[in-house]
């Protein structure tokens, strides 16, 4: 009898631990499609793969399923070539595997998320921030709960997202990105004459409290204003991925 009892307490733990495995909760990473930024010159846009990795990393090592999804689905491109974190996480924890497969938008049902996080690079200014499929993705994610994230340009593709209640959902929302004031020093759009918007006027025309380096204690600091997470450069983009999961956890 007793060894009947164990081997029935074994089993309900098997089946409980499996559970567990089996149930992680979901955590959905918005990429870019947009090879370059349609000049004559071929200035890149796309992602840049310091912004998105090192988040990837951070939400995996912390038993977060994660999906990406972009405009058309599949291969999208990155820039920065891959060293430290981001190396790590193409070696051992399959960004490739995933990244490289990235959903389309109606293949993402936004109730499997508890998250949503964009990183930079310019591509999402491009195909992502008039996108009004993942537009209404992330507002459906927020509005059930869960927390935006983004870091460098991808708080440019959050500046348009709208709510049910018809409000952008940055309005009145402590948010920060890559400032004009270092997108007017850069080459790497023509000094922003490139782009489709600049992100901080983007953000301020819809409502944000865009916070600039003068509001900051430091330039790399993480700004957190009900459930939306955002940073303006890139060394902080893991940053924001921990806060991103001290919200969901609390």
């Amino acid at each position: 009898m007793k060894k009947i009892l164990l081997a029935v307490l074994v089993l309900l733990i098997f089946i409980s631990c499996k559970n567990e495995i089996t149930e992680k909760e979901r955590i959905l990473i918005i990429v870019s499609n947009t090879e370059d930024m349609g000049d004559p010159e071929k200035h890149f846009a796309g992602n840049n793969l310091w912004e998105v990795a090192p988040p990837y990393h951070i939400f995996v090592s912390h038993g977060y399923e994660v999906d990406f999804v972009s405009p058309t689905g599949g291969k999208v491109p990155f820039s920065m070539d891959p060293v430290g974190i981001s190396s790590y996480t193409i070696k051992y924890e399959n960004f490739n595997g995933n990244v490289e497969n990235s959903l389309t938008p109606d293949q993402v049902d936004y109730k499997n998320y508890k998250a949503v996080f964009i990183g930079g690079g310019y591509g999402p200014l491009f195909d992502v921030a008039n996108n009004k499929k993942l537009l209404s993705i992330i507002a459906n994610i927020y509005e059930n709960g869960g927390i935006v994230g983004g870091c460098g340009h991808g708080p440019g593709a959050l500046a348009n997202v709208k709510l049910s209640n018809g409000d952008y959902m940055v309005k009145g929302k402590k948010v920060t990105g890559f400032p004009n004031s270092t997108e007017i020093t850069k080459s790497w759009a023509k000094e922003g004459t490139l782009l489709p918007v600049m992100l901080e006027d983007q953000l301020k025309d819809n409502g944000g409290i865009f916070q600039t380096k003068s509001d900051l204690n430091d330039k790399h600091d993480i700004v957190i204003d009900k459930r939306i997470v955002t940073t303006m450069f890139l060394p902080s983009s893991a940053i924001v991925a921990k806060e991103m999961i001290k919200q969901i956890e609390n």
